[in-house]
């Protein structure tokens, strides 16, 4: 163990709050809509002017800069027209899209209209049949695509055509491929004009049924899905190209184009042309360590050319399409993190790299949008610290950057159609969440809305934020530090460690509650430390950072995690014999492993959905970080939570949703197994009708059943 002094190298800042009040929460409490901040919904800009409009206690409000906020549409408003239309009235004001100065779409009763602001007329664009999934609207001639169990349809004009026929289930038409790996989130792809629809088309007969069971019948069913693990047969995937208006689908050739042929590749990151003419995919290996950026014919579907291609000796994550340069339908930007940090970069389509645009140790997180002629591009990065997220520009030409938003925080930003107008909604530690119209400095023209802090009359915990070395004594570390309210440094405190530390995440941020949450507030009120560190394996901080886990998943979190819990024993008033640890998901995998492989350091560990052994956790992400099950022997074993269980000591539970689609049930099922081998006892909970997390009301079931847990042993 090291020495203390070698722990806490920097304290970056840290942050207080702290309030007179004396109000504490209650369990039954915390889903309480009045403990959180108020949300503006369907906040955006009306295209073709600068106007703005959001969704506000059931009323459609609008302004400007020049013009005060004023009510637009009110709930009882828009009961009496869909009346006057014969339609059923919405009981609220649902999500709403304006596509014109006047006009503005939502969903309703199985229903798209196409509301006149104006004129008070309302019109069905698209009626459902009740059952539908995956809805696709395209909003130009309003055409929708959506499936209907495995097959594909479109509604045009008010006639539903069948894009697909098939008779076998697990040939599925129209649905997100590669189990949302890739930034996929969906299945079909409109073409820019909306005269062609892209789609993809999945076999999964090659797939291994799972079981997962239905117990709310008189006699349990089985309601199999598709689950391919690591190392098995993985589902093969084809994008389609269907015309609505011949009837015609053509397949792109992506199984027989040159080099990459393997079935299964990963097609990803679909992307029109501008022109219609040609469909982009970044085309992955099994092994996702090479990628090629493809473009594809989208009339006759083969293949145009390969534009470039990306390797690794770890993996390469394709996330991002491609975002065309207007008034430029042959260049176009590119989100790689080739070079160690995720950042824009500059193409004409026949593959010739024009320039980076960004660089530097930050990452960008998103394109935004461009300016009417192409000049400049507006992002979202994380270049002022990890744990901010601001919005900048950048020019195309000469690789200028500024930041546009100036208030320290997270911010989600809208842009308007001239690109110098940004409605900002942001929160920091000290802000619960404020909606500003900002000019093209970055300066606010009108405060749409103010959060009052949610939380005024509480007893709130104190919160740190700060940075420690991680094992290899030269990476910094966020940490998030709540101490226990009414804190007395003379006492002796128990802690609760919640760990997640993998890809994708990151639990400490610049934003209200420092990315904790109100279950956090109420441990620290029952009078216990609350300790987080983002380790290596997590998001944000850059490829180098989060592929620390490649092939040893465990090794390099575990021991990030082990360097919080010196800096936790250097403080006097941490209890050191009543330290608890807990995670979800790919945390729960965190929690068992910090438990069993550092037995007698945490007292009591709770873990729900745990990845038990990766080589049961399915192809996509799993292989990634692992690599194939037969290539990593090794990374796998020491990985596994099973190779661990003789070490068990003190209290562990262990929770699971039965219905978990995601890390399956076998995982946790399987360590108990091994418990009960080895003779070690363990407490276990099922949630039967949850997937991989518990949502909704029963979400408080799960903070209870975690208190008494800890107020029981700990």
């Amino acid at each position: 163990m090291k020495k203390n002094c070698l722990l806490v190298l920097a304290f970056l800042f840290s942050t207080s709050f702290i309030f007179s009040q004396n109000k504490r929460f209650e369990l039954d409490s915390l889903m309480n809509r009045n403990l959180y901040s108020k949300n503006l919904q369907s906040l955006q800009f009306i295209p073709g002017s600068n106007d703005f409009c959001y969704v506000f206690d059931s009323i459609l409000k609008t302004g400007n800069a020049k013009n005060a906020v004023r009510d637009l549409l009110t709930l009882s408003e828009l009961k009496k027209i869909m009346q006057s239309a014969g339609e059923k009235e919405t009981a609220y004001i649902p999500a709403i899209k304006f596509t014109s100065p006047n006009t503005f779409t939502f969903q309703a009763n199985g229903k798209l209209y196409l509301l006149n602001i104006k004129s008070k007329s309302l019109q069905t664009l698209c009626s459902f049949e009740k059952g539908i999934e995956n809805l696709d609207i395209e909003n130009g001639n309003y055409k929708a695509a959506y499936t209907k169990g495995n097959n594909l349809y479109i509604l045009a004009g008010g006639q539903e055509k069948a894009v697909s026929n098939e008779n076998n289930k697990d040939i599925v038409y129209g649905r997100s491929a590669h189990r949302d790996e890739f930034g996929i989130t969906k299945g079909t792809f409109w073409s820019p004009k909306g005269n062609l629809l892209a789609f993809y088309r999945m076999d999964q007969t090659m797939v291994t049924d799972y079981p997962l069971v239905n117990v709310n019948t008189r006699i349990a069913e089985e309601t199999p899905i598709k689950y391919p693990m690591a190392g098995m047969a993985s589902h093969q995937v084809t994008v389609g190209v269907y015309n609505p208006t011949t009837g015609r689908t053509i397949y792109l050739k992506t199984a027989t184009d040159t080099s990459l042929t393997e079935k299964e590749s990963y097609l990803t990151n679909i992307t029109w042309s501008p022109d219609e003419k040609y469909i982009y995919i970044a085309k992955l290996n099994r092994k996702q360590n090479y990628m090629q950026l493809n473009c594809y014919n989208a009339e006759t579907g083969g293949l145009i050319k390969t534009l470039f291609e990306e390797r690794s000796g770890k993996y390469v994550e394709p996330l991002f399409g491609l975002y065309f340069i207007p008034e430029k339908d042959n260049e176009f930007l590119y989100l790689s993190q080739r070079d160690g940090f995720m950042h824009i970069y500059h193409y004409n389509t026949d593959g010739k790299l024009i320039k980076q645009l960004t660089k530097g140790e930050w990452i960008v997180k998103d394109i935004a949008k461009f300016d009417p002629k192409g000049k400049k591009v507006f992002f979202s990065a994380k270049k002022e610290s990890p744990l901010d997220q601001d919005l900048y520009s950048v020019e195309i030409a000469s690789g200028k950057i500024e930041r546009i938003t100036q208030q320290k925080g997270t911010h989600i930003i809208g842009i308007n159609d001239n690109g110098d107008l940004f409605l900002d909604s942001y929160s920091n530690r000290n802000t619960p969440g404020e909606y500003l119209l900002l000019d093209k400095k970055g300066q606010t023209l009108v405060t749409l809305y103010a959060n009052s802090n949610p939380l005024k009359d509480y007893k709130m915990p104190e919160i740190d934020i700060f940075t420690i070395k991680a094992a290899d004594e030269k990476t910094d570390l966020y940490c998030r530090l709540i101490k226990p309210a009414d804190f007395d440094p003379n006492k002796k405190y128990p802690v609760i460690v919640y760990v997640y530390g993998g890809p994708h995440a990151q639990l400490i941020n610049e934003s209200w509650l420092n990315g904790g949450n109100l279950y956090f507030m109420f441990l620290a009120q029952q009078g216990y430390v609350v300790w987080t560190v983002d380790s290596r394996g997590s998001a944000d901080r850059g490829f180098a950072f989060e592929s620390a886990i490649h092939r040893k998943v465990g090794d390099n979190e575990c021991a990030d995690q082990m360097k919080g819990i010196d800096y936790l024993k250097s403080l006097p008033y941490v209890d050191v014999n009543r330290i608890a640890v807990d995670g979800w998901s790919y945390g729960g995998f965190m929690s068992i492993s910090l438990k069993l492989r550092y037995p007698g350091i945490f007292k009591v560990a709770t873990a729900g959905g745990p990845v038990v052994d990766w080589k049961w956790y399915e192809i996509m992400y799993g292989e990634r970080y692992s690599d194939f099950p037969d290539d990593n022997k090794d990374g796998y074993q020491k990985s596994s939570l099973l190779t661990y269980v003789k070490n068990l000591q003190g209290k562990l539970l262990v929770i699971h949703g039965a219905q978990d689609p995601t890390v399956v049930w076998q995982h946790s099922l399987r360590f108990i197994d091994e418990c009960i081998k080895q003779k070690k006892q363990v407490d276990y909970f099922v949630y039967p009708n949850h997937e991989h997390n518990v949502r909704g009301m029963d979400r408080l079931h799960l903070y209870r059943k975690l208190y008494e847990y800890y107020q029981q042993n700990l």
